[in-house]
Order: structure tokens, then sequence, then C-alpha cells
């Protein structure tokens, strides 16, 4: 095994980790709830204001991806790619709501009050992550 290799199955490796030491809860939220939700918006495409909805649901899950290479696992960091994305996507489908029918309407609703549920604790994390990163800044002289 190349050094490289071994340093990116480490990486994984403790992404993982982290991953499954989260609450129980969370990991089924993100696997089963959050990432599939998210993801669904690409079944819809075609579908009135489609590409935005999909580009907004998963911009914010993607920009997780350098984060959890960074931090090696999982942190209250990964919050912040979802704040702008996410209230972009819940005011749009809640108050400039596309024209929706049958699967594509009920999915609507489903991911705006998935990303509505997610954006509560994402805003509480990402404050949590900027006022420990204030506590760790020195002062400047």
């Amino acid at each position: 095994m190349t050094r490289t290799s071994h340093q990116e199955t480490t990486v994984l490796r403790d992404i993982w980790i982290s991953y499954r030491s989260q609450p129980l809860w969370v990991q089924f939220w993100v696997a089963l709830i959050l990432v599939p939700v998210n993801m669904a918006s690409l079944l819809f495409l075609n579908e009135p204001m489609g590409l935005w909805i999909a580009i907004l649901a998963n911009i914010a899950m993607l920009s997780n991806l350098p984060i959890m290479l960074y931090e090696r696992g999982f942190t209250n960091a990964m919050a912040l790619p979802h704040i702008l994305p996410w209230t972009i996507l819940v005011y749009l489908i809640l108050f400039a709501r596309p024209p929706a029918t049958g699967l594509y309407d009920a999915y609507l609703w489903v991911l705006v009050a998935v990303d509505l549920v997610s954006l509560v604790f994402d805003y509480q994390e990402s404050l949590a992550w900027l006022k420990d990163r204030q506590r760790k800044t020195p002062p400047s002289a």
C-alpha cells in the first residue's frame, strides 16, 4: 500500500469512526432522512424550479466534504455550509413556491420540513463553532 492510499484510508476511517461516534439518532437522521431527502431533489430536475431546488439542497451537503476531510470527522463546522443555501431553499419553497402537484408537491413539503429541522440544529451548532473559534483566537495586539 502506498503512503498516499494509506493516508486516504486513515482519513476515511477517521471520518467513519467520527460518524459512528455520533448519537444513534443523529446517525439515523443523517443516513436515513437528511441525506436521502435532499438527494431526492435530483429526481425532480424537470419540475418547476427543480434545478434550483436541487442545487440549494445538495450544495450544502457537498460543501461538508472538504470540512470532513480537513477535520477528519464530524464537527460543528459542518453546520455552516447549510445555513445560507437551506435558508434560501426553505424561503423559496414556503414563500415563492413553484407550481407543484402530486409527488413533487408532497416531496417539497417533506424537503422543507427536513431542512427546517436541520436548520434549527445548524444555527445552534454554527453559533457554538463560532464561539469556540473566538475563544481559541488570541486577541490582536
